[in-house]
Protein backbone atom coordinates (compact mmCIF):
# COMPACT_ATOMS: atom_id res chain seq x y z
CA UNK A 1 0.00 0.00 0.00
CA UNK A 2 1.54 3.61 -0.69
CA UNK A 3 1.19 5.74 2.11
CA UNK A 4 2.18 8.88 2.93
CA UNK A 5 3.82 10.51 6.24
CA UNK A 6 3.79 14.56 6.46
CA UNK A 7 2.91 17.50 8.40
CA UNK A 8 0.45 20.07 7.79
CA UNK A 9 2.11 22.70 6.31
CA UNK A 10 3.97 20.12 3.81
CA UNK A 11 0.54 18.52 3.04
CA UNK A 12 0.44 20.83 -0.17
CA UNK A 13 3.15 19.43 -1.54
CA UNK A 14 1.29 16.02 -2.20
CA UNK A 15 -1.37 17.39 -4.31
CA UNK A 16 -2.15 15.16 -7.12
CA UNK A 17 -0.27 12.04 -5.28
CA UNK A 18 -2.50 8.63 -5.49
CA UNK A 19 -2.78 6.62 -2.14
CA UNK A 20 -3.58 3.42 -1.94
CA UNK A 21 -5.12 1.01 -2.73
CA UNK A 22 -6.26 -0.66 0.54
CA UNK A 23 -7.03 -4.48 1.56
CA UNK A 24 -9.62 -5.63 -0.08
CA UNK A 25 -12.88 -6.22 1.92
CA UNK A 26 -15.82 -8.97 1.05
CA UNK A 27 -18.92 -7.56 0.44
CA UNK A 28 -20.96 -9.84 2.83
CA UNK A 29 -25.16 -10.01 3.14
CA UNK A 30 -24.86 -9.41 6.55
CA UNK A 31 -23.21 -6.55 6.29
CA UNK A 32 -25.75 -5.02 4.10
CA UNK A 33 -28.31 -6.39 5.90
CA UNK A 34 -27.05 -4.79 9.37
CA UNK A 35 -26.56 -1.44 6.86
CA UNK A 36 -30.67 -2.16 5.85
CA UNK A 37 -31.37 -1.88 9.65
CA UNK A 38 -29.21 0.98 10.61
CA UNK A 39 -30.85 3.09 7.73
CA UNK A 40 -34.40 1.45 7.71
CA UNK A 41 -33.59 1.13 3.70
CA UNK A 42 -35.17 -2.13 3.44
CA UNK A 43 -35.56 -2.56 -0.24
CA UNK A 44 -35.56 -5.56 -1.67
CA UNK A 45 -32.59 -5.56 -4.05
CA UNK A 46 -30.37 -5.18 -1.03
CA UNK A 47 -32.50 -7.67 1.69
CA UNK A 48 -34.37 -9.72 -0.25
CA UNK A 49 -32.31 -12.49 -1.26
CA UNK A 50 -34.75 -15.35 -3.25
CA UNK A 51 -36.37 -12.22 -5.17
CA UNK A 52 -33.08 -10.68 -6.08
CA UNK A 53 -31.38 -14.01 -6.82
CA UNK A 54 -34.37 -14.79 -9.47
CA UNK A 55 -34.37 -11.07 -10.80
CA UNK A 56 -31.09 -9.47 -10.65
CA UNK A 57 -28.48 -12.21 -9.85
CA UNK A 58 -28.11 -11.81 -6.40
CA UNK A 59 -28.36 -8.72 -4.32
CA UNK A 60 -26.46 -5.50 -4.15
CA UNK A 61 -25.00 -3.23 -1.70
CA UNK A 62 -26.39 -0.17 -0.80
CA UNK A 63 -24.56 2.61 -2.59
CA UNK A 64 -24.47 4.87 0.88
CA UNK A 65 -22.70 2.12 2.27
CA UNK A 66 -20.23 1.75 -0.29
CA UNK A 67 -19.95 5.28 0.45
CA UNK A 68 -19.63 4.99 4.54
CA UNK A 69 -16.76 2.53 3.86
CA UNK A 70 -14.56 4.65 2.42
CA UNK A 71 -13.15 6.60 5.84
CA UNK A 72 -12.76 2.48 7.02
CA UNK A 73 -10.65 1.53 3.71
CA UNK A 74 -9.12 4.51 3.48
CA UNK A 75 -7.47 4.59 6.67
CA UNK A 76 -4.02 4.82 7.16
CA UNK A 77 -3.36 6.43 3.43
CA UNK A 78 -2.45 9.51 5.04
CA UNK A 79 -0.41 9.90 8.40
CA UNK A 80 -0.27 13.70 9.55
CA UNK A 81 2.44 14.02 12.31
CA UNK A 82 1.51 17.28 13.64
CA UNK A 83 -2.65 16.67 14.00
CA UNK A 84 -4.34 16.10 16.99
CA UNK A 85 -7.22 15.37 15.03
CA UNK A 86 -9.43 15.31 11.77
CA UNK A 87 -13.07 15.66 10.98
CA UNK A 88 -15.50 14.64 8.09
CA UNK A 89 -16.20 18.29 6.53
CA UNK A 90 -18.62 17.50 3.42
CA UNK A 91 -19.03 15.25 0.00
CA UNK A 92 -18.66 17.47 -2.86
CA UNK A 93 -19.52 14.80 -5.39
CA UNK A 94 -20.87 11.22 -5.55
CA UNK A 95 -21.44 8.86 -8.76
CA UNK A 96 -22.36 4.94 -7.61
CA UNK A 97 -21.21 3.81 -11.21
CA UNK A 98 -21.69 0.25 -10.75
CA UNK A 99 -23.43 -1.97 -8.27
CA UNK A 100 -21.43 -3.97 -5.95
CA UNK A 101 -23.20 -7.57 -5.94
CA UNK A 102 -22.77 -9.59 -2.42
CA UNK A 103 -20.21 -11.37 -2.10
CA UNK A 104 -17.58 -9.17 -4.24
CA UNK A 105 -14.81 -7.84 -2.56
CA UNK A 106 -14.13 -3.65 -2.94
CA UNK A 107 -10.35 -1.46 -2.19
CA UNK A 108 -10.42 2.08 -2.28
CA UNK A 109 -7.62 3.80 -4.00
CA UNK A 110 -7.22 7.72 -3.00
CA UNK A 111 -5.99 11.10 -5.02
CA UNK A 112 -4.83 13.92 -3.25
CA UNK A 113 -7.09 17.19 -4.51
CA UNK A 114 -6.37 19.65 -2.65
CA UNK A 115 -4.79 20.77 0.59
CA UNK A 116 -5.23 24.38 2.12
CA UNK A 117 -4.28 26.11 5.10
CA UNK A 118 -7.87 27.58 6.92
CA UNK A 119 -7.74 29.83 9.81
CA UNK A 120 -7.41 27.09 12.32
CA UNK A 121 -7.05 24.38 10.16
CA UNK A 122 -6.19 22.44 7.13
CA UNK A 123 -9.42 21.47 4.81
CA UNK A 124 -7.93 18.55 2.24
CA UNK A 125 -10.19 17.21 -0.49
CA UNK A 126 -10.05 14.07 -1.59
CA UNK A 127 -10.97 12.15 -4.36
CA UNK A 128 -11.73 8.01 -3.78
CA UNK A 129 -12.38 5.36 -6.14
CA UNK A 130 -14.06 1.98 -4.95
CA UNK A 131 -12.62 -0.59 -7.03
CA UNK A 132 -14.51 -4.21 -7.45
CA UNK A 133 -12.23 -7.21 -7.75
CA UNK A 134 -12.37 -8.37 -11.76
CA UNK A 135 -14.62 -5.18 -12.56
CA UNK A 136 -13.15 -2.85 -15.23
CA UNK A 137 -15.55 -0.08 -13.62
CA UNK A 138 -15.63 1.33 -10.02
CA UNK A 139 -18.43 0.82 -7.97
CA UNK A 140 -18.22 4.39 -7.09
CA UNK A 141 -15.94 7.89 -7.33
CA UNK A 142 -16.28 10.50 -4.32
CA UNK A 143 -15.14 13.68 -3.81
CA UNK A 144 -14.69 13.91 -0.08
CA UNK A 145 -13.72 16.70 2.32
CA UNK A 146 -12.72 16.54 5.85
CA UNK A 147 -10.66 19.05 7.86
CA UNK A 148 -7.36 18.28 10.59
CA UNK A 149 -6.48 20.09 13.13
CA UNK A 150 -2.82 21.14 14.20
CA UNK A 151 -1.43 19.46 17.35
CA UNK A 152 -1.68 22.55 20.49
CA UNK A 153 0.44 20.48 22.45
CA UNK A 154 -2.42 20.56 25.53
Amino acid sequence: MNKITTTLANLPNHEGEIIGPSEWLEITQERVNKFAEATNDFQWIHVDVERANQELDGTIAHGFLTLALIPYLSHGFLEITDSSRGMNYGVEKVRFTKPIKVGKRIRAITKIIEARKRVNMYQITLETTIEIEGESRPACVATTVGIAFPNTGE
